[in-house]
């Protein structure tokens, strides 16, 4: 595996924010901070780490705040998850 996926995703909240967006596809920055239990603030970091990684897409409208997991890299995400999730999910 890429060490700097392994890094990116060795992080308990961006975990939990791309697993979750591999069940529902989309989601608003409210609910992630619900299903992560993180602050607005630490999960705009996440989300951007993610981001600029590739690994998701984000969609800014006048009040609300969209993340897609990348169609592009979806089999790829999905794989990563399901390695963490077997290996590491004691950490989450």
């Amino acid at each position: 595996m890429n060490k700097e996926l392994e890094k990116l995703l060795f992080n308990p909240v961006r975990l939990k924010i791309l697993s979750f967006l591999f069940s529902v596809e989309n989601a608003s920055l409210k609910k992630l901070m619900e299903v992560s239990e993180a602050t607005k603030g630490n999960i705009s970091v996440q989300i951007k780490k993610l981001e600029d990684a590739g690994l998701i897409k984000v969609r800014k409208s006048s009040k609300v705040i969209i993340l897609l997991l990348s169609a592009r890299l979806l089999q790829k995400v999905k794989h990563l998850l399901r390695f963490f999730l077997t290996h590491f999910n004691h950490l989450v």
